[in-house]
Formats: structure tokens, C-alpha cells, sequence
């Protein structure tokens, strides 16, 4: 199995970045990361507006997956997330929902103790070791790994853990995966514009998917599968992600696209994943026994 380390990161997503490694459908590899602030926050003394604010969310890679093409689909299975044993989150003045309210910067570090955060003397978080920036090379223009887009980045989606596997549109050759910007734990929505920001390592196995296409990413674990989109506003993005995970389903499957809407509207869960990035990001998802009781499959 392979290991990549944080010695090779991107700051932005782009089919001009050269690729650092190349892998086979088929292969493991073992991604070590930074936090999203690329390690510069130790200790809740240092003074957070002074950190290097172009090296935020590195993403390590970009590997380049043979046979990946424009017009296929990127499988990547999280085998395994390890995080390390101390976070930190950050919150100041223009930043995330309560920006408004705050006079100044401020950081919060957080052990990672016995398998929760320790937020304070009285709370105790549990874990949800997420991954928040992952994807590929986007089919335009460079895409901050800020910034997340039909491409992945930095979509922020607590769903995004051990065991998952994310379908990625292919727009460059190889695709161009990279990852980076571990949480320990984080909510829905991300409101302050930080989770528990840690350093960790993800091991992923890749596939490349000929003859289906999204045009947006997916993700499957054992509870269903959500279809993934970011847009300017949280309208403009649910009706976008419910349009296409409807039309995802709906060739596999006898219903009427009135039928059909109306099950999605009994059983289908319109779900918020960060609202705080350059753009928003929500899921709709939809429970693995619908996908039983209609015999869905998805994907190979």
C-alpha cells in the first residue's frame, strides 16, 4: 500500500496541477494530512490573525488515477480516518453565521481524549472524524480548496467518514484526487466556519466508474445515498440536488416522475451541510430501504 504525506499539498483544484503520485483502479493509498489551518495554531495564546491565511485547507495530492477520463466516475471508498489528538477551532469578526458579533478573532484548542473532545471542563463531544475538502480536478477554471463545486472541495459534510464511498464526475485525465481539512466533529451547517480542525490520515481505495455519469458528486454508506451540490444560495442548491438525485433514480425504476417526486417527498431527506464557505453545500438523501424495496443499484 502507498502512503502519500503532507509534503505534497495544492491549495486549489486544477487539471494544471502536476500530480504527485499515479495509482491503479484498484489501489489503496494512504493519505497523511494537515489540519485546515496547516498546522500553525498550537496554543489558544498565539494570535490567530497572524497566521499565514494563504496556506489555509491544503489538500494533499493530487494523485492521478490511471484510466480515469472525462465523463466517467471516480469511486473513492474510505477505508479507514484517523485523526490527530488535538483540534482547534476559530470564530472572529465577519466569519461564519455570528461574524457580525464578534469583535475579534479568537481560537479554541480542543484535546482528543478517550474518544471525545474535550470542549471545556463540563463538555465532552462525541467524535465524528469527517473529511471536509476531497475531490478532483474542477472542469474550468482553478477552484480554491476553500471553495466547493461539482467537483468536491471543500463541501464540508459530516457524512464524509469511515466507511463511505463518494462517486466523483471525472473532468480531467486521472481525475486529480486530493483531500485534506479533518474534523474530529463538526454539526450540520458548520456555522461558525470551523469544525474541529485536526491533523490526520485517510486510507482510500480508488475505482474509475466507465458509462455513468453525475454531475454532481454522490456518496453511499450503509444508511443510503445523498447527491451533493453547492450553489450561491441554499435554494438554488436543494432544488438543484432534489431535481438530480430524482433524475439519478428514476431510470431504475417504473414510476412516473410524479410518482416518484411524491416518494422523495415522503422518504427523502433534504439535509444542510455548510453555510459558510465562498459557497453553500446541501444533501438530499435518500434511505437504503427505499433503494431495497425499488431493487436500486446504483453503481457497480
Amino acid at each position: 500500500m502507498k502512503t502519500l504525506s503532507t509534503q505534497d499539498v495544492i491549495y486549489a483544484f486544477s487539471r494544471l496541477n502536476a500530480p504527485v503520485m499515479h495509482v491503479q483502479p484498484g489501489d489503496t493509498v494512504t493519505i497523511e494530512t494537515y489540519d485546515c489551518f496547516k498546522n500553525q495554531i498550537s496554543s489558544a495564546d498565539q494570535e490567530v490573525a497572524a497566521i499565514d491565511w494563504n496556506e489555509i485547507n491544503p489538500a494533499t495530492g493530487p494523485i492521478f488515477i490511471e484510466g480515469a477520463a472525462y465523463g466517467d466516475l471516480l469511486k473513492v471508498t474510505i477505508d479507514d480516518l484517523e485523526i490527530g489528538d488535538q483540534g482547534v477551532m476559530v470564530t472572529g469578526p465577519e466569519l461564519g453565521v455570528m461574524g457580525h458579533r464578534m469583535e475579534k478573532m479568537e481560537s479554541k484548542i480542543i484535546p482528543i481524549k478517550a474518544g471525545k473532545a474535550i470542549f471545556n471542563g463540563q463538555l465532552e463531544l462525541p467524535l465524528n472524524p469527517m473529511i471536509g475538502v476531497i475531490g478532483v480536478a474542477p472542469e474550468g477554471e482553478p477552484v480554491s480548496c476553500g471553495t466547493p463545486g461539482a467537483h468536491g472541495g471543500n463541501m464540508d459534510t459530516k457524512l464524509i467518514t469511515k466507511g463511505a464511498t463518494l462517486y466523483f464526475p471525472v473532468f480531467a485525465e486521472g481525475a486529480l484526487f486530493a483531500l485534506g481539512d479533518f474534523h474530529a466533529a463538526m454539526g450540520d451547517g458548520e456555522i461558525s466556519v470551523s469544525g474541529i480542525e485536526v491533523p490526520g490520515r485517510a486510507t482510500v481505495t480508488f475505482d474509475v466508474i466507465k458509462g455513468i455519469h453525475s454531475k454532481y458528486p454522490v456518496l453511499q454508506n450503509s444508511e443510503g445515498v445523498a447527491l451533493l451540490v453547492s450553489a450561491m444560495t441554499l435554494d438554488e442548491a436543494v432544488k438543484i440536488a432534489v431535481e438530480e438525485m430524482i433524475d439519478l433514480l428514476l431510470p431504475h425504476t417504473d414510476l412516473t416522475v410524479s410518482e416518484i417526486t411524491m416518494l422523495m417527498s415522503a422518504a427523502g431527506e433534504t439535509q444542510i451541510s455548510q453555510v459558510v464557505d465562498p459557497l453553500v453545500t446541501v444533501r438530499f438523501f435518500v434511505p437504503q430501504h427505499v433503494l431495497d424495496s425499488l431493487s436500486i443499484k446504483l453503481f457497480p
